[in-house]
């Protein structure tokens, strides 16, 4: 759910993610047009089994916050295998 989005004067956007069983987000990189894609996840509910984030490059990763480049990070979430998974993401296009 996308919670708020700007063009100026940085674009950012902000979603509300609810993965249920079954949800996965198979290894891969974000695409930019120009500069630097940054993204903060802050994880409000851990899955019981799985919803794994795994990142091998994050710029800062913890239990609950993981702050990482996603143009430059091949990143992913494991199958959700028990439970759900809520996370609060936001990220920003910063100019190279």
């Amino acid at each position: 759910m996308l919670l708020a989005t700007a063009a100026w004067p940085l674009a950012f956007d902000m979603y509300l993610l609810r993965f249920s069983v079954g949800d996965e987000i198979p290894p891969h990189q974000d695409q930019v047009n120009n500069g630097e894609h940054h993204r903060v996840n802050i994880i409000l509910k851990h899955a019981k089994e799985g919803g794994l984030f795994i990142c091998h490059d994050a710029i800062y990763d913890s239990s609950r916050i993981k702050y990482f480049r996603p143009d430059q990070s091949v990143h992913q979430v494991t199958k959700i295998i028990q439970g759900s998974r809520y996370v609060f993401s936001i990220g920003w296009n910063r100019k190279a």
